[in-house]
């Protein structure tokens, strides 16, 4: 049987990849290259349709030196002296790690050149937070969605790692805590936010008798920002440790039992088994997890909506809700921009964990 043509085979492939290729196109390709263009128009509803009027980079001038810096960026105030040296340190240390990579061997410039650029977007965040954090400043919705993202994740990780390795001990019951464990990861996370707006009620909800036996009756949670914000990382804490456990616990029970009785042959403690054999070889899964937690951790919307509305002012409202208000209020064009400003900050942590802190996590191992 003769073959076809090689020039047939040529078109079949592209026909067969064609419908997949249309469908990334019309999903993922097309919505980009819209929103993009929307972040650089002004968009107004008129009768009978729309009009769209280019207006370039307005949009983001506007959230950060314009009328929507106040609510973006937050309220500016001279820094404390604590505030001074946490900087002073950190540059420090920045320079530091800038010089290692300089003087070591495997320098090359485009090594040297993406580290500066790091060095300066890392600085301008931490003036950004100490700024508006600071005496009568007032952080923006950019400051506290870092607040939740670094807060949040760190508390899940912590709290997940703590589940795992308790559940992996012989302990009685430790089945019916794993599944007990993952139950709050199956709740809508609109359901959580009620939930925990009803625990926080130290006035009508069920958790008053506790409240008023530990004096905090007649004490609202959502009223004052830092306890507010508190509220918001525990129901998210509460909602994701269970994904960060249930990794870990995987990770952990797939360990070779053969290390851990050498080690324990060989008189190791509880610590030392720990620092020195269960933590190395968990660190690939642990990055990994975490990383996931941040990307998601940055697009936290339903905790603070439904929890305590964005409120009390600002003091609540992530970067993802605050796009979500200008969209409602048919600012699509700035609400794109704020997009798109998420996107860039939530990329770059996301590179300097990858390529800077995982990678000398794993190079540690």
């Amino acid at each position: 049987m003769e073959e076809p043509p090689s020039h047939l085979n040529d078109r079949s492939r592209y026909v067969l990849l064609l419908p997949a290729v249309l469908v990334v196109l019309f999903l993922s390709v097309f919505p980009l290259l819209l929103s993009i263009f929307t972040s650089l128009s002004k968009i107004r509803f008129v009768k009978g349709g729309f009009e769209i009027e280019y207006i370039g980079l307005k949009n983001y001038e506007k959230l950060l030196q314009g009328s929507g810096q106040r609510r973006f960026l937050g309220r500016f105030d001279d820094p404390t002296t604590f505030g001074w040296i946490i900087l002073m340190v950190f540059i420090a240390v920045m320079i530091y790690w800038l010089f290692r990579y300089v003087t070591g061997p495997r320098r090359r410039l485009f090594g040297v050149l993406m580290r500066v650029i790091t060095i300066i977007i890392a600085v301008e965040l931490l003036w950004l937070v100490i700024r508006t954090s600071s005496g009568r400043g007032l952080p923006g919705t950019l400051v506290v969605t870092l607040i939740f993202v670094f807060g949040g994740v760190a508390a899940q990780y912590i709290l997940g790692l703590f589940l795992a390795l308790l559940v992996t001990q012989n302990l009685p019951g430790k089945r019916f805590f794993r599944v007990v464990f993952l139950l709050p990861m199956m709740i809508t996370p609109v359901g959580i936010g009620f939930l925990f707006r009803m625990l926080t009620d130290t006035l009508i909800g069920p958790m008053a008798p506790m409240w008023k036996v530990a004096g905090l009756y007649n004490f609202s949670w959502v009223n004052d920002p830092a306890t507010a914000r508190l509220a918001v990382i525990i129901g998210d804490t509460w909602q994701w440790t269970p994904f960060v456990f249930i990794i870990l616990l995987a990770a952990l029970e797939g360990l070779p039992t053969e290390t851990v009785e050498a080690a324990l042959v060989d008189g190791a403690n509880r610590q030392q088994m720990f620092r020195y054999i269960l933590l190395p070889q968990i660190i690939p899964v642990s990055t990994t997890v975490i990383l996931v937690r941040i990307i998601e951790a940055f697009k936290i919307i339903d905790m603070p909506n439904a929890l305590t509305g964005g409120g009390p002012g600002i003091a609540t409202e992530s970067v993802t809700l605050h796009a979500y208000n200008l969209w409602r209020g048919i600012d699509l064009g700035t609400s794109s921009a704020l997009a798109y400003c998420l996107l860039f900050v939530a990329t770059f942590v996301a590179l300097v964990f990858v390529n800077f802190i995982r990678q000398r996590l794993l190079e540690s191992i």
